[in-house]
């Protein structure tokens, strides 16, 4: 099995509206996001998947918040702008970026919102 892996950041702020703490005021991180695509054999140029169209996918997604207030812009308008829950939209919206083959081969998408620690969101793995 073969795993690529690839990662952007962005600088935002957000604040945690059901949130009892300093988090609940407005302040912001330079996250990093993750990405990991796995694949069982690779193509005719010996890539699993060209590291380009990841990334770029990846970087398309992180460029919608960056230098943003993340509760303005949707889905966290209705839903906290935790890592876990920007952690699922990547994977969400990466399954829609790469090709309908290969979607099921994500196997995770991770949020740091600072060094040491972080939220990731993948698949249920089901034990055998």
């Amino acid at each position: 099995m073969y795993t690529i892996s690839v990662q952007a950041h962005y600088d935002a702020a957000h604040l945690l509206r059901d949130y009892e703490g300093k988090c609940a005021r407005l302040h912001g991180h330079r996250y990093v996001v993750q990405v990991a695509l796995q694949m069982a054999e690779v193509g005719s140029k010996g890539m699993a998947y060209d590291f380009g169209d990841l990334k770029g996918h990846l970087k398309t997604l992180a460029a919608r918040f960056d230098h943003q207030n993340l509760n303005d812009i949707p889905p966290f308008t209705e839903i906290e702008s935790t890592a876990e829950n920007q952690a699922r939209f990547f994977f969400d919206e990466m399954k829609k970026l790469i090709p309908p083959d290969l979607a099921g081969g994500l196997l995770y998408a991770r949020v740091s919102e600072s060094p040491g620690q972080w939220a990731q969101y993948g698949p249920l793995e089901t034990g055998s």
